[in-house]
């Protein structure tokens, strides 16, 4: 494993690099990277993985504390290693961390921190890939995996008057910088957003004390159990994933009703959508580790949607105005793909990658995603498989080529 930026990959450059010395770069050191560098060399093939931050998982280490993987420890780890048993059955966001440590530790795979790549494109000869990275490196690669994760990039919505609100000292954070309630014991705190991190950042709110937790939704989330009577939401969305859209959302109502109260007396109605044709729109159900209660019991207080900031006050849509002490925006991330490899034509117009897996756009052969989908199944999950399908399609793409496409391990 190379610790910086100085190791022999950090200055390899185009010019010298011949197709049989050109190793499989792997951009991005979370799980997803890690995953696919993994099984690129179970199956010989060189992969090096650039990671920007000092050390692998960085997007882990700046969860908030209380985080917990809403997916099962036995269905959650990569391939090659599995999570420890020790780490219990809702893995903790430190013991993730661990794991990714240990995980690159045990596979002994070779990562370059350090080093962030800012434009991917054709090498000149059109035999691999050429990176653009940090400090003017140019590194050539025989095929690129990009695993810079779904949460790259905070999105922090441009309100009117937000710039105003912070420039006044009105205190403005995107949930990317929360890290515990501590700071806001006694305090009147609007959360705004509630998917997963927005609902569990308001009761982590409740639970350490804020006088006063408000959340901020313009539309309604399904809501289900993370676990009923044993069985892990996860294992339904597995079982689920790749039946008909349609006969899933029939599937779900009943079950909803069933498994979690009607909340529309609290400003929280049933989604009019189905929840599978929610989760193809990108919007995951929140899986529940105490909302529901909390807001039935008014600790946490439904409002509606931010439309801006005036006079140090929020402005919501039903044109009620609050004043809160603190206002955290769990409003998501972006992917940030565009300077890296928007001039490829590779991406769709929410700037998400028009392939990903094992499949390789048909103008850009040897270029993979991974982790830029947020599946019902399991994030984890599916990075593993991807990482799997990944490996065996460069694996079968250098075969064609008799050898010449990357560079292998020695035996």
């Amino acid at each position: 494993m190379t610790d910086s930026a100085s190791g022999p990959d950090a200055s390899t450059t185009a010019p010298t690099a011949q197709p049989a010395d050109r190793p499989v770069y792997v951009i991005g050191g979370g799980p997803g990277g890690l995953a696919a560098a993994q099984a690129l060399r179970a199956r010989g093939i060189r992969a090096v993985v650039l990671e920007r931050s000092d050390r692998v998982g960085s997007s882990w280490r700046r969860h908030y504390d209380r985080l917990r993987l809403h997916t099962t420890r036995r269905l959650s780890g990569l391939p090659g290693l599995p999570m420890p048993r020790r780490f219990g059955r809702w893995v903790s966001r430190d013991d993730v961390v661990r794991y990714l440590e240990r995980y690159a530790e045990h596979h002994r795979l070779e990562i370059v921190t350090g080093v962030e790549v800012s434009r991917v494109e054709r090498a000149p000869d059109g035999t691999g890939w050429l990176l653009h990275a940090t400090g003017g490196r140019e590194l050539t690669g025989g095929a690129v995996v990009v695993a810079t994760g779904h949460n790259h990039t905070p999105r922090l919505p441009d309100w009117p008057g937000r710039e105003a609100y912070t420039d006044a000292s009105g205190e403005l954070l995107h949930a990317s910088e929360y890290r515990n309630a501590k700071p806001y014991a006694g305090r009147d705190v609007l959360v705004v957003g509630v998917g997963n991190t927005g609902a569990e950042i308001a009761v982590d709110l409740v639970e350490g004390g804020a006088s006063r937790v408000r959340l901020s939704v313009r539309t309604a989330p399904h809501i289900v159990r993370r676990s009923t009577a044993g069985w892990a939401a996860q294992h339904t969305g597995i079982a689920v994933r790749r039946l008909p859209v349609g006969l899933v959302d029939v599937l779900a109502r009943p079950l909803a009703r069933l498994s979690v109260p009607d909340l529309s007396a609290h400003g929280l109605p049933r989604p009019g959508t189905g929840l599978y044709s929610r989760v193809r729109e990108g919007s995951i159900p929140v899986q529940d580790v105490g909302l529901v209660d909390a807001v039935r019991k008014g600790a946490v207080e439904v409002v509606a949607a931010v439309d801006g900031f005036e006079n140090g006050k929020v402005l919501l849509a039903d044109g009620t105005r609050v004043q809160p002490d603190a206002v955290i925006a769990a409003t998501g991330y972006v992917r940030a793909l565009e300077g890296l490899v928007g001039h490829l034509g590779v991406l769709d117009s929410r700037g998400r990658p028009v392939v990903h897996g094992a499949r390789t756009p048909k103008d850009a052969p040897g270029l993979y995603f991974t982790g830029f989908t947020n599946p019902i199944s399991g994030m984890l999950r599916e990075l593993a498989i991807d990482a799997e399908r990944i490996a065996r399609a460069i694996a079968k793409a250098d075969a064609r080529e008799d050898g010449r496409r990357v560079s292998r391990l020695p035996a």
